[in-house]
């Protein structure tokens, strides 16, 4: 839903646990060289453990992905709530050993599998058995994992485990009956939070996999993120998804302190009180209590009683005690240690900074200057096109120079992936459509075309003015812009062939000069789309075909990502 408001590709903050946006804090670090070196080192036990939500899963997701030796087999079990024949059966199962007659025998099973690990310690392979949340795992069920480890040879151990579970692992493998399983651990390590820093970086991180290439939380949110998870993962990932949405929902791209606050409320299922608010219920309390002590003072005096002073005092004390909500929302809203003072009132106003101009300035000032046309003869330009004569209708103009119009909503990171000049929609504050030339990027900045004016603004800058929509221009093979798939035909095809075996060999698909799209090709198209990040459907479109170019480095091809002096 708010992807594109932000300009990402996908949600980061998804709570499934992806290798892809794995944070490598110096702990997850130190945890995935231990996981490494126990896979790497055949036999005996590995453990692994750590808080709900700090990342085991996606480390063990990241050792199976990324750092498997080419040699290794696995079996992973993800439910361990099993009895001991079911657990065995899904080794089995797992390592496509479970025949029908050896079902329902622990004899059998465990037979099987020793056959199995000799069967692969003659090849060479390595076997490995992953155990995910193994803290759930019955006394019976341990047991039968130690037993596991006396399949081994007269040098090695045959059956390499990982155990992975809650702190409450540790407890189960420190009790009496268990000392000889936990004899045979060679390996553990405990995976704590993150740190106040981490988790700033681990935020950061997320977004810039999804696609983000600005800033979206504020240093006060990153703070209040530490603040209300203390760093553990799962949490972090919850309340900034929902953070995210919040601020979509109010047309903003900054997600600050309050935004966090609302986001943890509405997941907690409270009702949010604005701090304000938080603060008056004391203040009003205390002025209650002194209203309350003016009215008495007059009786206790006219009463006369020596200790009529204890309980006013004790009103008065009560009324002026600092209230810790409050001091806690005063700290909370405190500045930045380097954050600038705000300027005297004597401050000459002449020795001030020169005020830069706004794009959204820039735009008004415009006014008719940006509409299509003008856009396109910028375009054209940047191609090295020549237009007869006025442009009333730009995408024809390119058609029959051999040219063709992508028009597509996307974000920052898919104008980077296509890698061409773009004509960009935006919007002023006063709601009038400017059409716009994106020449350039560099970094976090945008070069603009504006009626032929090049400016630089930052890519957050444009995103408030810029809600996707864009027009790019690509030379199709042949001068045909066709969307290819199983059973087109033609030359297309032969240039799609030539054209991916030229990317990287790993996409060819032969015959080479087949005009025929058929199935192998287009498994060739699929890896090619999942690989750069593209829809997987196996249809070699025109976002698909612009890349292959883009890769090819097309000779006149102008470039976003290629710095202007160089393009001269």
């Amino acid at each position: 839903m708010y992807t594109s408001f932000f300009g990402l590709n996908e949600k980061p903050f998804a709570i499934t646990p992806d290798p892809r946006y794995l944070f490598m804090s110096e702990r997850h670090g130190e945890a995935l060289a231990h996981l490494v070196y126990g896979v790497s080192e055949s036999g005996g036990f590995m453990q692994l453990t750590g808080e709900v939500g700090t990342g085991k899963t996606t480390l063990v997701r990241t050792l199976l992905q990324n750092k498997l030796p080419n040699n290794a087999d696995v079996a992973v079990v993800l439910n361990p709530r099993l009895s001991v024949i079911e657990f065995l059966e899904t080794i089995c199962e797992e390592l496509g050993i479970l025949a029908p007659e050896i079902r329902g025998s622990v004899k059998a099973l465990v037979d099987a599998l020793n056959r199995q690990l000799l069967r692969a310690h003659a090849e060479g392979r390595r076997v490995i058995l992953v155990v995910d949340e193994a803290q759930n795992l019955s006394r019976d069920v341990l047991e039968q994992v130690r037993l596991l480890t006396n399949l081994e040879t007269t040098k090695q151990k045959l059956l390499q485990i990982i155990l992975i579970g809650q702190p409450e692992l540790r407890d189960l493998l420190a009790r009496e009956d268990l000392r000889q399983l936990a004899q045979r651990i060679t390996g553990r390590y405990h995976l704590e939070p993150l740190s106040r820093e981490e988790t700033g970086q681990y935020i950061e991180h997320r977004l810039r996999v999804a696609g983000a290439l600005g800033e979206v939380f504020d240093s006060g949110a990153k703070r209040e993120v530490y603040r209300l998870t203390e760093g553990v993962p799962r949490l972090i990932n919850v309340i900034c998804d929902r953070a995210l949405l919040g601020a979509y929902s109010k047309e903003t791209r900054r997600v600050n302190r309050r935004l966090i606050r609302r986001a943890a409320a509405e997941i907690k299922g409270i009702p949010y009180t604005v701090p304000l608010l938080r603060w008056a219920t004391p203040v009003v309390g205390g002025i209650a209590i002194a209203v309350i002590a003016a009215t008495l003072w007059p009786l206790l005096e006219e009463r006369g009683d020596p200790d009529s002073e204890a309980p006013v005092s004790a009103v008065a004390a009560a009324a002026s005690a600092p209230d810790p909500v409050i001091e806690a929302d005063q700290a909370a809203a405190e500045p930045e240690p380097n954050a600038t003072a705000p300027a005297e009132s004597e401050t000459d106003i002449d020795s001030a900074p020169a005020t830069e101009v706004t794009l959204d300035e820039q735009l008004l000032l415009a006014g008719e200057l940006t509409k299509l046309a003008p856009a396109f003869e910028v375009l054209f330009g940047l191609w090295g096109l020549q237009s007869d004569g006025p442009i009333t209708n730009g995408c024809d103009a390119a058609q029959s120079a051999g040219y063709a119009c992508l028009m597509q909503r996307g974000s920052w990171s898919s104008l980077r992936q296509l890698d061409r000049p773009a004509i960009l929609t935006l919007t002023d504050s006063r709601g009038k459509t400017h059409h716009v030339v994106l020449t350039a990027v560099y970094g976090d900045m945008a070069e603009l075309s504006i009626a032929g004016v090049s400016v630089t603004h930052p890519f957050l800058d444009v995103t408030e003015s810029w809600f996707g929509d864009y027009i790019l221009l690509w030379k199709p093979p042949n001068g045909e812009s066709l969307s290819l798939g199983r059973g087109s035909r033609g030359e297309n095809v032969v240039w799609l062939r030539r054209s991916l075996a030229a990317v990287d060999e790993r996409y060819r698909a032969e015959p080479l000069d087949s005009g025929i799209y058929d199935a192998d090709l287009e498994q060739r198209v699929v890896e090619f789309q999942r690989d750069h990040r593209l829809d997987v459907d196996g249809l070699a479109g025109q976002q698909t075909q612009i890349i292959i170019n883009s890769l090819l480095g097309s000779e006149g091809t102008p470039r976003l990502t290629t710095p202007r002096l160089a393009r001269e």
